[in-house]
């Protein structure tokens, strides 16, 4: 079932974003070469519950840390841990944090120092822009077929790959409600898109082929083919005006 937000639900959830968007960007400036991926995790839970939040990962179906940190090959919930940040590595840093009894999620890539390849540098590019093609398609009246099209059309006139085994989902009291929400699909199909709807669009996008794999660890999605992915997310709340991005530093 899905659930319409009111108005009073929206005024809590832009507290959530706005938590999640201001530890998000403390992430990105703090991020570099050298560091652990453990000490991310560490700021993550720090910031998000001086800021009155609870980390909606941790525990989270058994998920042990506050920030997902996916490199490289890795497309999603990527553990931190000991693994050593290095220059030129590409980096996706996925959050969420619930504040009073409702749910923030968004994620963003970026590349350490150093100069990437072109295409690498495109593929950052291109998934950002499927990001907001999705948003910008996300339109009471329109059909969420619209949103995963236009997202899908973005990445693949690249010639980049859509992940199909991870999806956007619905977001509010929890972290995942109906309905999920592709990065991929047709125009003018799917449910009607009506006010209250709240959703994360999150386009996961590959170099290579679409096909993942999930480590042994039960969590770390990786690609098969080795290449490099990269990984997007707002939270979104629809009304007659169109889409609030809730989780954007205004």
């Amino acid at each position: 079932m899905i659930e319409l937000k009111s108005e009073r639900d929206r005024e809590k959830m832009r507290r959530a974003g706005r938590v999640v968007a201001e530890v998000l960007e403390i992430l990105k400036t703090s991020v570099h070469p050298g560091m652990q991926t453990r000490e991310l995790d560490v700021i993550a839970e720090r910031e998000i519950r001086a800021r009155g939040g609870t980390p909606v990962f941790k525990g989270y179906q058994g998920y042990p840390a506050s920030v997902c940190v996916s490199v490289n090959q890795q497309v999603v919930h990527g553990i931190p841990g000991s693994l050593t940040l290095k220059a030129q590595d590409l980096v996706s840093l996925d959050l969420g944090a619930t504040v009073e009894g409702f749910v923030g999620d968004a994620a963003l890539s970026l590349f350490l120092e150093g100069a990437p390849s072109a295409r690498a540098a495109e593929l950052l590019e291109v998934t950002e822009a499927a990001l907001w093609a999705g948003i910008k398609a996300a339109k009471v009246g329109a059909h969420l077929g619209d949103v995963s099209a236009a997202v899908q059309n973005t990445i693949e006139s690249h010639k980049f790959s859509v992940v199909r085994d991870f999806v956007g989902h619905g977001v509010g009291r929890a972290m995942h409600e109906e309905p999920q929400v592709p990065n991929y699909g047709t125009a003018g199909r799917g449910i009607l898109l009506r006010a209250g709807l709240a959703i994360a669009i999150e386009p996961m996008v590959n170099l290579g082929g679409f096909e993942v794999e999930v480590l042994d660890d039960e969590w770390t999605v990786v690609t098969r083919d080795g290449s490099l992915s990269c990984h997007f997310e707002h939270t979104i709340f629809l009304d007659e005006n169109g889409p609030e991005v809730l989780t954007q530093l205004r």
